[in-house]
């Protein structure tokens, strides 16, 4: 395997678009408000695949020096664990992906912002800094927080909140009240993708003293929890849909939802976790899908 083709193995080109799924959202309500603007959302795309990648790169930098991926892994083989690219060389990727994402965060602001007030910028510039530390920490480290339960939380934050509300600010400069509701629906969509992920490795995470919450909980309650957050998060949706007032034709990003109800019979009839892998492509470009459509319809004004 070429070089270009390892880096794209540890880039995990596969989790990308599920990352962009918040700026689609937060872009079309902001246009449904009257509010757009090309560049904001190209840096926005760009600055979230940045992080993404950085997350990636991390991911399999920690994971692979802990010894978490181990020959038995379930998925994709890392780039460290297959021996692609070495521990330093992924090091060296994170130090690279960190300073492009540094230049795209400030890119970002001063588009949206200017120079003049400098308030929100620094904020910005603070969730940046952040969101680059959690996209490191999650595995990295001693104090590396998906080993211990936490991944949930910051994908929450990071992939619904920050991705959705945070958008729609760049746009808007404030955000509305409802605009809560399709950042809680993206983001428990997307821990719902990481839910399903260790549901995979809940055994080879359990052996390597990987506490997830699936490894905490066990895989029964962990599938309960899994129904949970995609429930709710169809539910969050339709209600913003409904308080809106929304023409019929919006309400197509709700067809996205029938592959996540066929995906939720998949897992409550696998027994065996490690068979749950192909649902992970499946979930993760659903959430992409019905964000897609969500920015489409608002988009357009339909």
């Amino acid at each position: 395997m070429t070089k270009v083709k390892a880096w794209l193995n540890a880039a995990r080109l596969r989790t990308l678009p599920l990352s962009i799924s918040g700026i689609l959202v937060g872009t079309g309500m902001a246009a449904y408000q009257g509010m757009t603007n090309v560049y904001i959302f190209i840096l926005a795309i760009l600055t979230t695949i940045g992080l993404q990648v950085t997350s990636n790169f991390a991911n399999d930098y920690g994971d692979g020096v802990k010894g978490t991926d181990g020959d038995d892994r379930v998925g994709p083989k890392r780039a460290l664990q297959s021996g692609l690219l070495t521990a330093g060389q992924l090091k060296s990727g994170i130090y690279w992906s960190i300073l492009i994402n540094v230049i795209l965060i400030v890119s970002l602001i001063v588009t949206s912002f200017g120079l003049k007030d400098m308030l929100y910028p620094i904020v910005f510039l603070l969730l940046g800094a952040f969101a680059i530390w959690a996209a490191i920490k999650y595995t990295v480290g001693k104090s590396a927080y998906g080993y211990n339960g936490l991944g949930d939380v910051f994908v929450f934050i990071f992939f619904g909140l920050v991705s959705v509300l945070g958008t729609l600010f760049l746009y808007l400069k404030t955000i509305t009240f409802l605009a809560i509701l399709p950042a809680v629906s993206v983001g428990l969509l997307s821990v719902g993708v990481l839910n399903l992920n260790n549901m995979r490795d809940i055994k080879s995470d359990a052996a390597v003293g990987k506490n997830t919450i699936v490894v905490k909980m066990g895989l029964l309650n962990a599938k309960k929890y899994h129904y949970m957050l995609l429930l709710l998060s169809a539910i969050c949706l339709f209600c913003f849909l409904f308080a809106t007032n929304a023409s019929m034709l919006r309400y197509v990003c709700l067809i996205g939802y029938i592959p996540v109800f066929v995906h939720l019979r998949k897992v409550a009839t696998t027994h065996d976790a490690a068979k749950l892998d192909p649902e992970l492509k499946k979930l993760a470009l659903s959430t992409f899908f019905i964000a897609l459509l969500f920015f489409i319809s608002y988009y357009n004004f339909l």
